[in-house]
């Protein structure tokens, strides 16, 4: 649930976070949209709302979130997450000064192991490395559509991942590809790669050309929102138009936020 009027929240309630509860009380000496939250009996913090924004202020460091749930979540980090966040910004500003890297995106035809209809790779100085449409010779969920909007029609005269192979070979070996929630780009590449050559040994030393790295996980940790469900800073969405050039610049500008103290 999504609170768009804290003003008619009650200066008592009660809501679950991440499975977990946290109470809410409204100090006595006031009537603004102010409340004390608890985590059973530990005091997280104050969480004031804007008026009007329906944004929710942080007492302790006065940073902002569109929700309450991540207010909440804020107020939970662990101690060490200001070394942490450290930590990710030292490997931003590493991963920037690789002159080789290359932020990689795939669009594909499903939301789980699925096949590649549109590639693309763009340098660290913005340079558009590699942007292809792929005819994946298999239909195209209507799920990945709603996402990408890229029909079967844009990608029925396209070429074929092995005819853009050798292209995107020139584009990407030798080079620092980092993508966000790599895994599934880069298993995306190895199905394409062993439906090409037939081989999972061949498209494994295919793969083995680039350097990857996955800026997801370091994103969660830069942004601090802790799930005491998962036991972990919860991952987020890298946002973007879901064009996968758009995407790849989407993903350079939160390495440049990272890497930013």
């Amino acid at each position: 649930m999504t609170v768009t009027d804290p003003a008619a929240l009650e200066d008592l309630f009660t809501r679950e976070v991440d499975e977990r509860a946290v109470q809410f009380v409204r100090p006595a000496d006031t009537n603004r949209p102010d409340w004390a939250a608890y985590d059973g009996d530990q005091f997280l913090g104050m969480i004031y709302a804007e008026a009007g924004e329906a944004l929710w202020r942080l007492g302790s460091s006065q940073e902002r979130h569109r929700q309450l749930d991540d207010a909440v979540r804020a107020l939970r980090r662990p101690s060490s997450w200001p070394h942490e966040r450290a930590q990710v910004s030292n490997w931003a500003r590493r991963l920037l000064a690789d002159e080789s890297l290359a932020a990689v995106d795939i669009e594909t035809t499903g939301l789980g192991k699925a096949w590649a209809v549109q590639i693309a790779a763009v340098a660290r100085d913005g340079t558009v490395l590699f942007n292809e449409y792929v005819n994946p010779l298999a239909e195209i969920d209507k799920a990945a559509i709603a996402i990408h909007k890229i029909t079967p029609e844009q990608v029925a005269a396209a070429a074929t991942f092995g005819e853009l192979l050798p292209t995107l070979t020139e584009a990407l070996h030798g080079r620092t590809c980092a993508a966000y929630n790599m895994p599934f780009d880069r298993d995306c590449l190895a199905r394409e790669l062993t439906r090409h050559h037939g081989s999972t040994d061949v498209a494994e030393q295919w793969l083995d050309g680039c350097r990857w790295r996955d800026a997801m996980e370091p994103y969660a940790v830069w942004k601090g929102l802790w799930s005491v469900k998962r036991g972990r800073y919860r991952p987020q969405k890298l946002g973007g138009p879901h064009n996968a050039v758009e995407d790849c610049r989407f993903l350079l500008t939160k390495i440049e936020q990272m890497a930013s103290r």
